[in-house]
C-alpha cells in the first residue's frame, strides 16, 4: 500500500504525518533527497539495520526532486511494484500535481487544503488596498484559520514579490515549485510595488513576527497585523 499525504495545509498535513508514523510500529524514515534504492530494498527485504520494518515513511520525495530523473524514477518504480506486499508513506510539503499523483498506481492519497479565503486575502496585497485587506484578514480568521499562518503565509508571500520585484537578488526555492500562471500573477502583483516598499512591509512583518514569539509584542498578533495593513 501506498500513501500520499500532501496540500498547501503544510501544518495539518504535517501533524498528520506524524501521528500516523507515532501510530505505526516497527517504521523507519528518510529523507526523500537522499533515501536510494539500496535503503528500500534492504529494509523491505528484512536485511535493513533496525531489522523487520512494516512501513516506511518518506519526506519530500516529489517535492525536493524530479520526477523525471533516473533515481526518482526507480524509487517510485519500486514501491509501485512492492506495495502489494508492503506498505509507503509519502509526505510533500506541498501541494502535488493530480499528473505526479498519478505515477503511484492505487494509491490511497490524503489532500489537506487550506480555505480559499487565506489565497484570497494574499492575492489582495497591493498599494492602498488597506480597508480591504483588513476585511479580508478577519474573514480569513473566521474561515478558522489561525493568526499566526496568516502572518506566515504573508511573509511568504511578501518574500516571492520582493525575488520577482529584484531579479539581481538572489532567487529563492519557492520560485521554481509555481506553474506558469502562478508565476504570471504573482509577477503583475510585484509591479505594483517598489523594492522598497516591499522590503520595508518585510521588515515590519519579521518585527511583529520577532516581538510575538519573544512576548515584548505590545499588542495582540491580529492587532500588530491590522496595523500593518494599514499602512500598505
Amino acid at each position: 500500500m501506498i500513501s500520499i499525504i500532501h496540500g498547501d495545509d503544510n501544518a495539518s498535513s504535517r501533524n498528520y504525518f506524524l501521528e500516523m508514523r507515532k501510530k505505526q510500529k516497527n517504521n523507519i524514515s528518510f529523507n526523500g533527497e537522499k533515501v536510494t534504492i539500496t535503503d528500500l530494498v534492504q529494509n523491505t527485504q528484512g536485511s535493513g539495520f533496525f531489522g523487520d520494518i512494516n512501513v516506511i515513511f518518506i519526506e519530500d520525495l516529489l517535492t525536493k526532486n524530479k520526477k523525471n530523473d533516473g533515481r526518482t524514477k526507480e524509487l517510485i518504480g519500486f514501491m509501485v511494484k512492492t506495495s502489494k506486499k508492503f506498505s509507503f508513506v509519502l509526505w510533500e510539503s506541498k501541494e502535488i500535481l493530480k499528473r505526479d499523483l498519478s505515477l503511484f498506481k492505487d494509491a490511497i492519497i490524503k489532500r489537506f487544503k487550506l480555505p480559499r479565503n487565506i489565497f484570497l486575502f494574499l492575492d489582495s496585497l497591493k498599494p492602498h488596498n488597506s480597508k480591504n485587506l483588513i476585511k479580508m484578514f478577519h474573514n480569513t480568521l473566521d474561515s478558522g484559520i489561525k493568526e499566526e499562518l496568516i502572518l506566515f503565509m504573508t511573509q511568504r508571500q511578501v518574500r516571492i514579490l520582493m525575488a520577482l520585484s529584484d531579479r539581481g537578488e538572489k532567487s529563492i526555492d519557492e520560485l521554481t515549485r509555481f506553474a506558469p500562471w502562478q508565476m504570471e500573477k504573482l509577477e503583475r502583483q510585484a509591479r505594483l510595488f517598489d523594492i522598497q516598499t516591499l522590503k520595508s512591509i518585510y521588515k515590519k512583518l519579521f518585527e511583529i513576527e520577532t516581538g510575538y514569539k519573544t512576548g515584548v509584542l505590545n499588542l495582540s498578533l491580529v492587532q500588530a497585523i491590522d496595523f500593518l495593513l494599514l499602512e500598505i
